[in-house]
């Protein structure tokens, strides 16, 4: 992190006032006091990963994100606890054909069975289609086998991504982001005989969207006598990402363009005064008690054109009066949210850089360390602590079972030494070639539940591009279960 103008807090150092502090200020956006366990809460990320999918299935959260080569899926009880889930590869393939630049899984239950479906390439990005995996029984997580390619006959040899179904009056219908008459990557709808199988030529559909370049990412709602098609434009890698809306009546022919309804600008979009850019590539899914809908998105914390730094958050939408889904506007990352209705809890707690916490943490400071409030919405709290000496220390005490340590990196940061209760250390380099803000720098290794320390080492060391060895230190979350 490049130099600041410091401002000491040295009555941090000790657990009383920090205690004080926290009892007066109240967190923000949050439904829980500090010092209080939040066991029906939760904050962002859910998953470093772009390109999310989540389905809620007996009693259990399912999330895909891109990984590229291969197809991984995180599976948790609460949705709190994704970024602490291990995940399962569920796919790799050996087919030099498809088996790169592996994108946007998603996967549906028709039957007894679950499709994954997904585009890959040969690695040339103009080779990207679309294909289906069948699992092999009734578990989302698998295993699958491979099923077909998905290619509708007016497209065959044609550049295809993000693959979604769309369900309306009994019949199956492929949506995806492809070449048409509109865009590259534009919006298209073919007709399917059964989950693995395209019946007819696709036709394309003129989203609007701000901006010229790209319509992807369909997904779809279904309420109140109509389906609402959401879907992402603008180039992926710009701020202006966003998602924009269309809907049609239950009893009309999808692929009669005409039917389609364009609602009137975008219905999410950047949120510069939360930090939040890029918002997009999007699905939803429910509650676990099936009493609420969600959205699940990638965004980032720069306003920097990149492909980097976008990660998984999710958030509760509503429903407006005449019919329509409501959004919303994105959340800031860190902010603390109630979990879905029906879910058992997380088991999570926060721990602030200024030593507030929700629950049964603190931490401590040797050394001289920086601290302000130059971060803003990159921060939670706004705020976080930074050091370049070497040998200074941050120590986080928590009761729990894992620590998971969000802070900035930036162009001036440098490398740190991380240990837990004293063991080996563990370096970890804090720089990023753009400044972003609440990165997942450290998650730690399982623990036993109990007492325990993560001690971040400012080793006053830096890589050959950064410009500075500052090492940022803000939120740190943990797991009790």
């Amino acid at each position: 992190m490049s130099p600041r103008t410091a401002r000491r807090h040295a009555a941090l150092l000790t657990a009383l006032l920090a205690i004080l502090w926290g009892l007066i200020s109240g967190p923000p956006a949050a439904t829980a006091a500090p010092h209080t366990a939040a066991a029906g809460t939760f904050r962002n990320p859910l998953n470093t990963g772009p390109d999310p999918f989540v389905t809620t299935w007996n009693g259990t959260y399912y999330l895909t994100t891109t990984q590229g080569d291969s197809i991984r899926m995180w599976r948790s009880t609460s949705l709190g606890t994704l970024l602490d889930a291990d995940p399962v590869t569920v796919w790799t393939d050996t087919d030099g054909s498809r088996n790169q630049h592996i994108w946007a899984p998603e996967f549906y239950r028709f039957g007894n069975r679950w499709y994954l479906y997904y585009t890959a390439d040969d690695g040339v990005d103009d080779h990207h289609r679309l294909y289906v995996l069948e699992s092999d029984r009734d578990d989302p997580a698998g295993p699958y086998h491979f099923k077909s390619r998905l290619t509708p006959p007016n497209h065959a040899a044609d550049f295809a991504i993000d693959p979604g179904i769309l369900e309306h009056n009994g019949r199956l219908y492929l949506a995806y982001s492809g070449i048409n008459q509109y865009q590259h990557n534009g919006l298209n709808i073919a007709p399917m005989s059964n989950p693995y199988t395209v019946s007819g030529d696709a036709v394309a559909i003129n989203g609007a969207g701000g901006c010229p370049e790209v319509r992807e990412g369909p997904e779809f709602l279904y309420r109140n006598g109509r389906t609402w098609m959401t879907y992402s434009t603008c180039d992926t890698g710009k701020p202006d990402y966003q998602v924009w809306m269309m809907s049609l009546p239950s009893t009309a022919d999808p692929l009669v363009p005409g039917n389609w309804t364009q609602h009137s600008g975008p219905v999410f979009s950047r949120a510069d005064d939360h930090g939040v850019y890029g918002p997009g590539h999007h699905a939803f899914f429910r509650s676990p008690d099936g009493k609420e809908d969600w959205i699940v998105y990638h965004a980032k914390t720069t306003p920097v054109n990149t492909y980097t730094n976008r990660t998984t958050r999710a958030q509760k939408i509503a429903w407006n009066a005449d019919g329509s889904p409501n959004l919303g506007r994105p959340l800031a990352m860190g902010a603390t949210q109630d979990l879905p209705s029906g879910d058992p809890g997380a088991g999570t707690y926060w721990i602030n850089d200024d030593g507030r916490s929700s629950g049964d943490g603190s931490v401590s400071y040797t050394g001289t360390w920086n601290s302000g409030t130059g971060c803003a919405t990159q921060c939670f709290w706004s705020d976080d602590h930074w050091s370049d000496r070497a040998a200074n220390t941050a120590t986080f005490s928590f009761t729990g079972t894992r620590i998971a340590l969000l802070s900035v990196r930036d162009t001036g940061n440098g490398i740190a030494a991380l240990s837990i209760d004293g063991g080996p250390e563990q370096r970890v380099d804090f720089y990023g070639a753009i400044r972003t803000g609440e990165t997942l720098q450290y998650l730690s290794p399982r623990l036993a539940s109990g007492r325990h320390t993560l001690r971040i080492r400012v080793t006053g060391e830096h890589n050959a591009q950064s410009g500075a060895s500052f090492v940022s230190v803000d939120r740190a979350e943990v797991y009790t279960r």
